[in-house]
């Protein structure tokens, strides 16, 4: 009896040595990593890119439709077009999460470029519509292709790239966010010098011209987004290796990368503390940047009445480029220190001083600068809160569900913002500037609270330690897996 004891105790120890090996820092060799790194950047990132400019083109090409007379045409009066606007986030809401849940299940590789063919069509569609019933619908139906984009690229990214670089290549994306804007407004322009195309005129023209650009993107991608680094032809084995290796390196308790789904991991994802305080700042910031994605031809063609519609597209433009680098930068930096909380913290006095002139003054040249001071840090809300997420869970499916719940609690906020410019607002639009103040101040606040808790809690954990451990005897691996963050080894990444 004394010797099986001693045979448990003995298991015990060495379950327990196992586990604090695989949650241990790992060193590999930094040339071999950045010829991989390199390699995956090369690979993947410029499809990635690609897919989220097609994506933010079409979810906001509509604002650069209502200034050529999209809303007049169809009939709208009232709140009709911030009705229609509203749809979209409905379905983009309500299918965010089972959208990622099943990208995990049938594969990013296959999933992300089938939506993206698939909203491409139904932008193509909106070019169609003869009513506001049927501009609704279509919107509602581009809202439920679109659902599964933002938070499927940040999830499978996670699958490539370690917990400091995921930041700055999700900036990557989230860069053709401005970008788009930028993009969209010029394309705008151009197309509407157009006579026509085919059976479409005017507005029509935009999102047809830009829903066929889409589609092909989608179909194209089918061939150029490899699934995960095992399924890569482009990596050697010993690279596939090295790619897995230095992702379970940073996964506590854990001995798959890719592992298998299960209830218990999902929740551990969506009742993560950081999950919750993080998508509740992301909800406030939400209502600011989408707000000002869909409304910033509306709140230049506001302050430039006088211009033409042309003009005002192309005014639209700058403000978006000065915000891609912005973002750019802020992914970068959040890499090489690989801290992403405090920049998150950092973006928010900007806003508040661009809404703060939006408020103060009446002045057009105040007004615009104040375009620019709000756009230059507006889109880094998009980037770092998924990678801080992904960051500070364990598990593959946790990731899953964590990036899935942030996006749909934050998408809720780009609900909430379809309403905050109203035609009887205009022509100032002072409620819309006050409530998007008063969202950066608590996304401020939000986030200098999540990061004394973590700091706080991570002190406790180092004194639980030993605790901690002891209760791991007599557990299952698999047991040990679903602790995910609760694991006694895990500290909040900040």
């Amino acid at each position: 009896m004394a010797d099986l004891d001693k045979g448990a105790v003995a298991h015990d120890e060495s379950k327990i040595e196992e586990i604090e090996l695989a949650s241990s820092t790992q060193y590999f060799d930094s040339r071999e990593e950045d010829r991989l790194r390199r390699k995956i950047d090369w690979a993947i990132m410029p499809t990635v890119c690609i897919l989220f400019l097609a994506c933010v083109i079409d979810r906001a090409n509509i604002g650069n439709a209502k200034i050529a007379g999209f809303d007049k045409d169809l009939g709208m009066v009232g709140p009709d077009y911030n009705a229609t606007l509203s749809l979209f986030y409905v379905a983009y809401i309500v299918f965010e999460l089972p959208s990622n849940i099943l990208c995990k299940k049938v594969g990013p590789g296959r999933f992300l470029p089938a939506i993206t063919t698939l909203f491409g069509i139904t932008s193509i569609l909106s070019g169609l519509v003869q009513t506001k019933a049927q501009a609704m619908g279509v919107r509602f139906l581009l809202g439920f292709f679109e659902s599964g984009m933002l938070p499927g690229l940040a999830y499978y990214l996670s699958r490539w790239y370690r917990r400091a670089e995921l930041s700055f290549r999700v900036s990557l994306y989230i860069v053709m966010s401005p970008l788009a804007g930028a993009t969209g407004a010029l394309l705008a322009s151009a197309i509407l010098t157009l006579d026509g195309f085919g059976p479409f005129h005017s507005w029509r023209m935009i999102f047809a011209i830009e829903g066929i650009a889409t589609t092909v993107i989608g179909l194209i991608s089918f061939f150029t987004l490899t699934d995960s680094p095992s399924k890569a032809r482009w990596l050697s084995a010993g690279q596939k290796e090295l790619a897995e290796a230095r992702l379970k390196s940073e996964r506590t308790g854990q001995t798959k990368v890719l592992d298998k789904m299960d209830k218990t991991k999902l929740r551990r994802g969506i009742l993560n503390p950081v999950t919750l305080s993080v998508s509740a700042a992301m909800f406030f910031a939400n209502i600011t940047a989408q707000g000002f994605t869909i409304f910033a031809p509306t709140i230049v063609r506001s302050i430039f009445k006088d211009k033409s519609v042309v003009q005002q597209q192309l005014l639209t433009a700058p403000p978006y480029f000065l915000a891609a680098g912005w973002t750019a930068a802020a992914g970068f930096l959040s890499w090489k220190l690989d801290r992403r909380q405090i920049i998150m913290i950092l973006t928010g006095p900007s806003t508040i001083v661009g809404y703060i002139m939006f408020l103060a003054t009446d002045n057009y040249i105040v007004r615009y600068v104040a375009v620019y001071i709000v756009a230059s840090l507006i889109f880094v809300s998009g980037a770092i809160p998924n990678s801080q997420i992904s960051a500070n869970v364990v598990s593959d499916t946790a990731r899953t569900s964590a990036i899935g719940w942030n996006v749909m609690i934050g998408n809720t906020g780009g609900l909430v913002s379809t309403w905050t410019f109203l035609a009887w607002d205009a022509p100032n639009y002072p409620i819309g500037n006050g409530l998007n103040l008063a969202a950066s101040v608590l996304v401020l606040l939000f986030s200098v609270g999540t990061m004394v808790w973590m700091k706080k809690d991570n002190a406790r954990r180092e004194q639980n330690q030993e605790e901690g451990e002891l209760q791991l005897r007599g557990m299952t691996q698999d047991e040990i897996e679903d602790l995910d963050w609760k694991h006694p080894s895990f500290r909040w990444k900040i």
